[in-house]
């Protein structure tokens, strides 16, 4: 395997590494290199890590306030790639375990909870659109860097621990769905990426003692820089922008509108043939609602061609 297959391989797994912070980072997560090209036929497994800590909820929108919470979460999923209509395209799925402490005020009353269980299972379908064909292993090998521009979906689906007397929990008893765009560039080692999407929202009709609860869409936008100094081995500098998502309880709106802006770093190292890890570190800059949190997520990926 050239080195230039082995570097697109590791560092296309970034989609895989999108379901597994988002389940835990409430659609703030920020991921670089999740439409950067690979070859047809390209399989990834990854194990993440995640501990959050500061103001951050499963589900940002929560009326609790003076949130202060330490999350460990565990993931698992896997992504593969395969040609259609002569394009790349992807299916990747992740399910994560969460567990952890929280504390906040509940109608201004002082609430501590413990929470641990299987989070919302997560899928994402992704087509590139320009720039991506649809390659083996050595075809892509000996192809140059060029732009490419690609649509993705990724769903939610209630399957986490819920509880319907609980105001917290692990799971949201809910779908979500969010459509998005993104547009990768190579220059040279370099690299730049620009995502534009929208998470959608359904409602929970079982919402705390048999409330409906409602919530608007959450627009997310994400710009990425980074350098690459050899096969898998890579830093991107990455800021995130979510607006929107304010809720509402029988009809009625709360004040929870999100206007967030965070910035983090990622770091990518390959450990052996086919393996690899990232470490990824963010911190909220401009909050409003459920972005003021630090987050540290240690990622194991391994990767395998068909034959």
């Amino acid at each position: 395997m050239s080195r230039l297959t082995l570097n697109c391989a590791l560092r296309h797994a970034s989609a895989v590494g999108l379901l597994l912070s988002a389940g835990t980072a409430s659609a703030q997560e920020l991921e670089p290199r999740t439409y950067s090209a690979a070859p047809a036929g390209t399989n990834f497994v990854v194990f993440s890590y995640t501990y959050l800590t500061g103001n951050v909820l499963t589900d940002p929108s929560l009326p609790v306030t003076n949130v202060q919470a330490r999350i460990n979460a565990f993931s698992a999923g896997y992504e593969h790639t395969f040609g259609l209509a002569g394009h790349t395209a992807s299916i990747a799925f992740a399910i994560p375990y969460t567990r952890g402490n929280l504390s906040g005020n509940v109608i201004d009353a002082p609430t501590e909870v413990h929470r641990a269980g299987m989070g919302d299972l997560r899928t994402r379908f992704a087509f590139n659109l320009m720039g991506s064909p649809a390659l083996s292993p050595e075809d892509f090998a000996r192809r140059a860097p060029s732009s490419s521009i690609g649509l993705s979906l990724t769903m939610s689906a209630p399957t986490g621990q819920y509880v319907p007397s609980r105001l917290v929990n692990v799971g949201t008893n809910r779908w979500a769905f969010k459509p998005e765009v993104g547009l990768s560039q190579p220059v040279g080692n370099w690299f730049f990426e620009a995502t534009a999407g929208t998470w959608i929202f359904t409602t929970n009709n079982n919402f705390f003692r048999g409330n409906k609860r409602s919530q608007d869409p959450l627009w997310t936008f994400q710009l990425h820089g980074g350098y690459g100094f050899g096969p898998g081995f890579w830093i991107a500098a990455d800021i995130g922008y979510a607006d929107g998502g304010g809720s509402s309880l029988n009809g009625v709106p709360d004040r929870d509108r999100q206007s967030n802006l965070r910035y983090g770093l990622t770091f990518s190292v390959p450990l052996a043939r086919s393996w690899s890890s990232k470490l990824a570190l963010s911190n909220g800059f401009i909050t409003r609602a459920g972005g003021n949190y630090k987050e540290i997520s240690l990622t194991l990926q391994y990767h395998w061609f068909d034959r």
